[in-house]
């Protein structure tokens, strides 16, 4: 593919398409060409865009559940129309492979489709207050309302479905948002940002600030906010809680996810799902699998499966259909992956796949003889790595996914019924996969993590729930 001329984009800032006089060169990850220029924003800009937000806040509020139901059914159908356009645009980016582009189109659909049926439904209730004789005649209402103003901080690795995820929810309730896109990959939310204004959204109800994170710390401290919804890095997100004040967070934070196969499982199977679990998009995704925990009985059988499932993933160029591993998102994160292997292999590991480097495209590796200690088993490599250790039994499998400091999913191959009741009641995790792998997300359920991965839940149902507020009202009929 000969190298477009990269496009100049302006920032959709309260109501307005500025720019200004710095810009953020966005490249390819895999070929190093440069993709897009993006406008950065400054205090005097990020200001703009809260004050529209607050501004906003009224009109959204006051938007008939018809108006919001139409507006994120258009933003539907707007990105269907241009699915390729927004498939493409990530990969070019980000990197991520474009089968994985396209299906986190489809994804984005769904989101908002959840938004319109949650708009629909947004209501309340009422309940008896004839509780005691001084309150017989009364009757009590409750109903949602908009909370306000939400900040919204989006990841690189998910650049279109988990801006929807901030989005769809914050506009079936009746919030206007202002949102920092991923440094590394921009375009697609500013992409998407024309399609929401397109299907009918008031212009000062988004406002896309690409920013340095000193300018975008406002989204964290200011008071304008009403909530700050957050996913990221666990460094970064705890420390916007820190100085978040007295408003609602909501973080999405990152994993080392375990995935248990124990002797009981279907191996063919769980060989192959854990092989695009731990390595699906360059394992740039928090749930995917990074520790693999295998019943001592099934270690030799599963891990010949597993390695030859691996050997078959494609790895190399985004743009081709059936690559599965692509590029990390840049030099840095690659140089990293590298030496966190190297450490590891130093300390004792052992590479038993994988381990070269062809650009910022690593190979898949996968690494036995890990210990706890190392950082490829107790941080988030982010990376396409994997170790391998046997369990003796199903309970000391369940306890090393427990011992690391994150919580977000973790993943459990078994057909006996009371072993899954018992993982899914032991495991300090926001979700347990049975016979897949921890990767698998479906956007109506509640999504988020425990311990270091966070607190609130997404998923758009739950999502609206932080995003507005309970109010009752009592009656007194007797009057």
């Amino acid at each position: 593919m000969s190298a477009a001329r990269p496009r100049e984009w302006r920032l959709p800032i309260a109501g307005e398409r500025l720019t200004t006089t710095e810009f953020d060169d966005v490249v390819d990850p895999f070929t190093g060409e440069l993709y897009a220029r993006v406008p950065l924003a400054g205090p005097a800009e990020m200001e703009r865009a809260i004050a529209a937000a607050v501004e906003a806040s009224r009109e959204l509020r006051a938007l008939p559940t018809h108006r919001r139901v139409d507006i994120l059914l258009g933003i539907v159908e707007g990105i269907r129309g241009r699915a390729d356009e927004l498939a493409e645009t990530m990969t070019r980016e980000s990197g991520k492979p474009i089968q994985y582009a396209r299906g986190e189109v489809q994804r984005a659909l769904q989101t908002f489709a959840l938004g319109a049926d949650e708009a629909r439904g947004l209501g309340g209730g009422i309940l008896p207050a004839d509780l005691e004789p001084r309150t017989e005649g009364y009757f009590t209402l409750y109903q949602r309302f908009p909370i306000g103003p939400v900040s919204a901080i989006a990841p690189f690795n998910f650049p279109l479905n988990l801006v929807a995820h901030k989005l769809s929810p914050a506009y079936a309730a009746g919030n206007p948002v202002v949102l920092k896109p991923p440094m590394q990959s921009p375009v697609t939310s500013l992409e998407l940002a024309e399609i929401c204004f397109q299907a009918g959204l008031p212009p000062r109800a988004l406002s896309v600030v690409h920013s340095r994170p000193e300018v975008a710390e406002r989204l964290a401290t200011d008071e304008r906010f009403a909530l700050l919804s957050f996913t990221g890095s666990a460094r970064v997100g705890w420390h916007l809680k820190n100085i978040a004040g007295r408003k609602r967070v909501l973080l999405e934070l990152g994993g080392n996810g375990g995935a248990i196969v124990h002797e009981d499982a279907d191996l063919e199977w769980a060989a192959g799902r854990c092989a695009l679990g731990a390595f699906a998009m360059s394992g740039q995704n928090c749930i995917r699998i990074q520790r693999l925990l295998i019943h001592h009985p099934a270690y030799d059988r599963f891990l010949e499966r597993f390695l030859n499932d691996v050997r078959r993933l494609k790895w190399g160029n985004p743009m081709e259909e059936d690559t599965v591993v692509g590029p990390l998102i840049d030099t840095a994160a690659a140089d990293r992956v590298m030496r966190w292997i190297e450490e590891a292999v130093d300390a004792g590991a052992q590479v038993l796949l994988g381990g070269g480097r062809h650009g910022n495209v690593i190979e898949p590796t996968v690494l036995s003889a890990t210990r706890p200690e190392m950082k490829v088993e107790r941080e988030e490599i982010f990376g396409p790595v994997v170790t391998v250790r046997a369990c003796d039994d199903f309970e000391q499998a369940l306890a090393l996914t427990n011992q690391s400091d994150y919580g977000l999913q973790a993943g459990v191959f078994t057909r006996d019924v009371r072993r899954i009741w018992q993982a899914f009641r032991e495991l300090e995790v926001g979700g347990v996969i049975v016979n897949d792998y921890p990767m698998l997300r479906v956007d109506n359920y509640p999504f988020g993590g425990v311990k270091q991965s966070g607190f609130g839940r997404e998923g758009v149902r739950f999502a609206v729930q932080e995003m507005t507020e309970l109010k009752a009202m009592v009656l007194n009929l007797n009057r």
